[in-house]
């Protein structure tokens, strides 16, 4: 079994080198990004399903709470939360609403959209990055593989080249750790 765990760890740690060697640029642009729209008055949506939906959470809350230091809430939001929401829009329209209607419903100009989705390809979060460009939303991709459909969506995709699903997810979790470490850093100054 230790040599299963051992081989477990070795893939996370060729993902996060392959981030490493081929996506610093991009974490830049997308922290800039992020940063540019917190100083105008903007805020930051965060979707995606299954566990980006929790790794939208997750960042969500780093940005509202606090990542490493006490600081002022940020704006930040996870659609991902409100189960009358989801319930209701899933209900009453489908499934492939629930983010978009969301965006129509809380999205301004400015605030920037960050879609997660491994595959590329959810239509739900395609959909709602559509919702946010019309509506003059910035978005960024969190992906993997070759990006899929989001890819092409998107002002800026960090699209993870590798085909295993946790840990695409694994280094997606990284990135937005990262981009909220840079958010930090660059609003409060220590």
């Amino acid at each position: 079994m230790q040599e299963k765990i051992k081989a477990e760890i070795k893939e996370s740690l060729e993902a996060k080198n392959l981030v490493l060697k081929q996506l610093v640029p991009q974490i830049e642009q997308a922290a800039k990004m992020m940063i540019a729209a917190l100083k105008n008055g903007n805020k930051i949506l965060f979707l995606g399903n299954g566990g980006s939906a929790a790794d939208s959470q997750h960042l969500a809350a780093e940005l509202v709470g606090r990542f490493r230091q006490e600081r002022r809430a940020l704006s930040a939001i996870a659609l991902t939360t409100d189960t009358s929401i989801l319930t209701a829009i899933g209900n009453d329209y489908s499934f492939d609403q629930i983010f978009a209607r969301q965006i129509e419903g809380l999205a301004n100009s400015g605030d920037v959209v960050v879609g997660l989705s491994t595959s590329g390809n959810s239509k739900n979060v395609i959909i709602a990055l559509e919702k946010a460009r019309e509506l003059g939303c910035k978005s960024i991709g969190l992906l993997a593989c070759d990006g899929g459909r989001i890819a092409g969506l998107v002002d800026l995709a960090l699209t993870i080249p590798c085909k295993n699903t946790p840990r695409a997810q694994e280094s997606h979790i990284m990135i937005g750790h990262i981009l909220c470490s840079m958010v930090e850093q660059e609003l409060f100054p220590a």
